[in-house]
């Protein structure tokens, strides 16, 4: 299973992409997927983060996502961010072209 948060991370959430579309999506605390980051369920420590994977799994048996990992995020005063920019980029969508994926819908965005 892919890694993609540093050892030690202090909190985590997991995501992963929906099989019926690839859309990318996060396990929220109440055991359901979200398209927004901000509702993704935190784990803080080791042994939540490894309780949220396992929370996952029955979603990857039964063929909902595919690929979930646990990535490293920060809780801020209007919710939480990715720590990486890789992060960041999958959940606004594609770089490529700024009038497609999530970024078109954000105001000012095409230039």
């Amino acid at each position: 299973m892919a890694q993609h948060t540093r050892k030690g991370a202090q909190f985590q959430a997991l995501t992963a992409n929906r099989l019926s579309d690839g859309i990318v999506v996060y396990l929220t605390a109440d055991q359901r997927w979200s398209e927004t980051l901000q509702e993704a369920g935190v784990a803080e420590g080791k042994e939540a983060a490894d309780a949220l994977l396992v929370r996952a799994m029955p979603f990857v048996e039964q063929n909902t996502v595919v690929e979930p990992y646990l990535f490293e995020v920060v809780p801020e005063n209007d919710g939480i961010r990715a720590v990486s920019v890789r992060e960041t980029i999958r959940q606004a969508g594609p770089t490529v072209r700024r009038d497609l994926g999530k970024q078109a819908e954000l105001p000012g965005v095409h230039q």
